[in-house]
């Protein structure tokens, strides 16, 4: 299709604008030699080893970030990192030669913002010059297990936004580095690709793994992370470094180490050299077995190292000095400075073909009954709160779009969303969301997402008085999954804005608590909804500990336009006797028109579920399990559970009751059984009138500690469906991978942990499935399970552990504090549906989008002012059922950053996986779109100009990228998993 010139020019003239204002690699005169133009020269035909000095600064773990930074409470952990950015800053001016990476940009930010003009300048050249380069580049090296993507792509845009405009193309990272983390990701490894990155480097997988690949040569990889994305548009080469991200054994001369400096004074009776470079000879010779090309790479530090930078580098050019030196005497080891850019270079200098790989790398062991799956769970009501943080985030990003200028400064003051933004990336830290950090500290990720939703709560107050024209107080209850409310609680009439962050219409229950028996609720057209009054369960009475005091809920059902708001009025009819209390008697089924469950009358439990409108129908119970945490005692391994590890000291979990007392309550909104199986853990069983999920709404805690092992808290569900042994999980919320029980695809599996061994992060969903049949599970936040009967899919939901696991972290995972004394209650949520298996991903994908962004509600007090605008939608057309609005963030002063989604795979919907076109001019109802221009994923270089290099898998023929042209400038078109980022020039209109 034709561009129209008018169309065209106005878009050249955005594009020209940005540059100007936006800087994504312009070039200067004075070109700068950094990047792989500045790596040191190799010598063909001997063994090139790379040395590559690095710190590895964690963003919170045994110390909060704060106390990271100004090298606070060293009792804790010696470690401060404006030290060590001040040290070897001050050596890499000493040596031209020298080489450093640096990774966590939330901490270079910080050092960055203290420094005088004159030493960012002196920054700014040893950047220029390739010898201070950053890695990966992100805010902070995000866990890969429990975040979900649109946090990650989040916490990467912030960091290296910062890069790109303070240092150009120099600061931008060619190569990702995830040295630390867990496990790791297809998703991210898809993510990675998207973002420009050359290759991929992390330093922890499974012990079998790692052994099999030294073994056949394939530490080094070529990942294709997507069955969805044409190749290599998700292809990322992988390296899996030596030693974790240590240096070997005896070379490790930070102040924290105690291995002997090189001593190379001859008169001296304590004269090492020789000693030193045979070691080193022997080890580098031993590391060239197990890699493929005459390159290898040695990491050079480790946690919070080079404080005093002086002792690194004086050693390392004494190696280097000393065994080039050997070379005169027929030695064929070169050691040189380098960066993981310039070792990938020469990796793909060699021109080789390379393994491919097309699954994960989970589960991750270090040793036979040492499975790092216990952290899939840890912490659960961080994770929880995390999640609904990025809820909150994108709809604070939303209306700061929305609202214009006056979101950022109205009635309720100045707001802001960059506070918000890097408490959540901070919070996406491969010790934070994964609950691996100590109490304190997880204490403060906590307190820094309050903070920042503090901050958006003025921007969204702003924003919506702005777009209905209502300036009175805002309330905003966090506390409603407890029946807190004190406005709802103590009001005769009130109003509830509902905010829909979805590009779509949502239907979504309300629940308010409320102290009256019968209330009026009606829309904002004025029409009255149906509304029901029932009484607050006795868990939730025991779970809100004296915070709040109504004694009813008010339920009801609201509907939301897309990326927009509607008001709800409610007022008091009746006061009076709270209602007449359940139904004790056993429950035999609740019902809508869409779903039926019936109940085991003898024991109270699941029995069967139903879709009644496809006439599926399956067995199913459900109830609550708990492992014993293993103690450490075990006379054939020492590992206990602990924030990492998951370790049961039996195959067989101890069911906590094999019947629940029950109570059953039918309304014409909402139906659901209440189940109590122990003084400590209960459930909802909840069947909404128009909702085509069944929820399960879980409250588990104290966690009882009556014997000194712990235990670790499952749900299962056990079905009819005939699995074989497969069952299916999410990562990192998008693609679904196939797992099976004892199996890994890439080598021979040796199972030694049947339980942990099977278990896998779920971070939105899991389905079982036969030829018929499946039943899928949405959860609210990230969590671990596993399949290990056939038929059966098990949740773990709390944990709660009296030992430490010996990886570092040195507390047991014991949550308490002045709420719960006794120990931590969680409450969560699971969505089930149960679909034929062609149309089952047209449920869930939207059911885990509507989990993951929620609707946000705040309150006014009283009547309405007259002319307020009840109703506000920011689309002028809702989206297709298949594409998400993944991002609308405020970039500058007259553009945003939008990105747009397809969220369902290649060939898992009839429907829905085709693609699909948008036109970007049509979409927004307050917005003038002026001009476009498309970005990478990360949003830092310009799309056309995204290069990266190019990889052959061994098997097959090199793929080549694929070009679609869209139909116009406007008009875009979105194929399934693909995700499109751009910069838009706006005007209000």
């Amino acid at each position: 299709m034709a561009v129209r010139s008018q169309q065209l020019a106005t878009a050249l003239l955005f594009i020209l604008s940005v540059v100007l204002s936006f800087p994504l690699g312009e070039k200067k005169t004075d070109a700068p030699t950094c990047g792989y133009e500045s790596c040191h020269a190799t010598k063909p035909g001997m063994l090139n080893v790379h040395l590559v000095p690095h710190t590895h600064d964690d963003v919170g773990w045994l110390k909060t970030v704060d106390q990271y930074f100004y090298g606070d409470r060293n009792d804790i952990q010696h470690a401060g990192v404006q030290y060590i950015l001040d040290s070897v800053v001050d050596q890499l001016l000493k040596n031209p030669d020298r080489r450093f990476i640096y990774v966590e940009t939330a901490f270079f930010y910080r050092w960055w913002k203290s420094q005088s003009s004159s030493m960012q300048q002196t920054v700014k050249q040893l950047v220029n010059e390739g010898r201070l380069e950053f890695v990966n580049g992100g805010w902070c090296m995000s866990d890969e297990a429990a975040t979900h993507y649109s946090a990650v792509i989040d916490q990467m845009t912030i960091g290296l936004r910062f890069l790109n405009e303070t240092f150009g193309a120099c600061g931008r990272p060619r190569v990702a580095w995830h040295i630390d983390p867990f496990g790791h990701a297809r998703e991210h490894a898809s993510m990675f690709a998207q973002m420009g990155f050359d290759g991929f480097f992390f330093g922890r997988l499974d012990y079998q793994d790692r052994a099999r690949r030294m073994r056949d040569k394939e530490q080094e990889l070529l990942w294709r992370a997507s069955d969805s994305l044409t190749p290599p548009m998700a292809d990322l080469f992988t390296g899996i470094l030596p030693n974790g991200y240590n240096p070997p054994e005896g070379f490790c001369w930070d102040q924290l180490c105690s291995d002997p400096p090189i001593r190379d004074d001859p008169d001296l009776e304590d004269y090492n050299v020789d000693d030193v470079v045979g070691r080193f000879l022997v080890i580098a010779n031993s590391q060239s077995t197990v890699y493929k090309t005459n390159h290898i790479i040695m990491t050079m530090g480790s946690d919070f190292q080079y404080e005093n930078a002086n002792l690194w580098y004086k050693n390392l050019d004494k190696l280097i000095h000393y065994v080039n030196a050997r070379q005169a005497n027929g030695s064929k080891v070169n050691v040189l400075y380098s960066t993981p850019s310039c070792y990938l270079q020469e990796l793909h200098r060699a021109n080789l073909t390379w393994p491919l790989k097309t699954d994960d790398f989970f589960p991750y062991a270090d040793d036979a009954h040492d499975f790092w799956t216990g952290y899939f769970t840890s912490r659960p009501a961080l994770k929880r709160y995390e999640r609904i943080s990025n809820s909150n985030l994108q709809t604070c990003n939303q209306l700061e779009v929305l609202g214009g200028p006056a979101s950022r400064k109205g009635p309720f003051g100045e707001g802001d969303s960059q506070t918000m933004k890097k408490a959540m990336a901070v919070a996406q830290h491969h010790d934070a969301v994964s609950g691996t950090e100590k109490q304190h500290v997880a204490n403060d990720y906590a307190r820094k997402l309050a903070n920042g939703w503090q901050h958006c709560q003025v921007l969204v107050s702003n924003s919506l008085a702005a777009l209905s024209g209502l300036s009175a107080e805002r309330i905003y209850c966090d506390n409603l999954n407890v029946s807190v409310c004190h406005l709802t609680e103590s009001s005769k009439k009130f109003s509830v804005n509902v905010y829909n962050p979805l590009a779509r219409p949502v239907t979504w229950p309300v629940r308010l608590p409320v102290n009256g028996t019968a209330y009026s609720v009606s829309d904002a057209s004025g029409k009255a909804v149906d509304c029901q009054v029932v009484h607050v369960s006795q868990a939730t009475h025991e779970v809100r500990r004296q915070r709040g005091f109504a004694v009813n809920e008010l339920v009801f059902q609201v509907q939301a336009p897309p990326l927009g708001y509607t008001t709800y009025t409610v007022a008091l009819i009746q006061d009076g006797p709270p209602p007449a209390p359940a139904q004790q008697r056993a429950p035999t089924v609740i019902q809508n028109k869409f779903l039926q469950v019936t109940f085991d009358p003898e024991t109270g439990l699941i029995s069967s579920l139903n879709n009644l409108e496809t006439k599926q129908s399956i067995k199913l119970t459900q109830n609550f399990y708990w492992y014993n945490a293993s103690d450490g005692n075990n006379v054939e391994s020492r590992q206990p559970s602990g924030a990492y590890i998951f370790r049961p000291n039996s195959s067989t979990p101890v069911i906590i009751s094999q019947t629940a007392k029950t109570e059953i309550i039918k309304t014409s909104v909402v139906q659901e059984v209440r189940q109590w199986f122990a003084p400590w853990v209960s459930q909802v069983v909840r069947l909404y009138a128009d909702s085509r999920a069944l929820e399960l709404e879980w409250t588990v805690g104290p966690v009882p500690i009556d014997d000194s092992l712990g235990k670790e808290v499952i749900t299962r569900l056990d079905t009819s469906i005939k699995t074989a042994e497969y069952f299916y999980t999410d990562s990192n919320g998008r693609e679904v991978l196939q797992r099976k029980k004892d199996f890994r695809p890439t080598w021979n599996l040796k199972q030694s942990e049947p339980i942990a061994g099977n278990y896998y992060p779920i971070n939105s969903r899991a389905y079982i499935k036969d030829d018929v049949d499946q039943l899928t599970v949405v959860t609210d936040r990230s969590q671990g399970g596993g399949s290990i009967q056939n038929g059966s899919l098990e949740i773990m939901l709390h944990r709660r552990l009296l030992h430490d696991d010996f990886r570092g972290v040195g507390e047991p995972l014991n949550e308490i504090s002045g709420i719960f004394p006794d120990g931590l209650v969680v409450r969560g949520r699971l969505l089930l549906t149960l679909d034929p298996l062609q149309t089952a991903a047209d449920m869930h994908r939207p059911l885990a989008e509507g989990m993951v962004l929620q609707p946000l509600l705040t309150f006014t007090d009283g009547d309405l002012k007259p002319n307020t605008q009840l109703e506000f939608s920011g689309l002028l057309a809702a989206l297709p059922p298949a594409v998400h609005l993944l991002t609308l963030s405020q970039w500058d002063e007259d553009s945003v950053l939008l990105r747009l989604e397809h969220q369902y795979q290649s060939s898992e919907s009839k429907v829905s996986s085709q693609p699909v076109t948008v036109n970007l001019q049509k979409l927004f109802s307050t917005l003038e779109v002026l001009g476009v221009a498309e970005l990478n994923l990360s949003a830092n270089q310009w799309k056309d100009e995204m290069k990266r290099f190019d990889w052959t898998p061994e098997k097959g023929e090199k793929p080549l990228l694929k070009t679609f042209e869209d139909p116009s400038t406007w008009e875009v078109t979105l194929r399934p998993m693909e995700i499109r980022t751009f910069l838009l020039k706006v005007n209000l209109r």
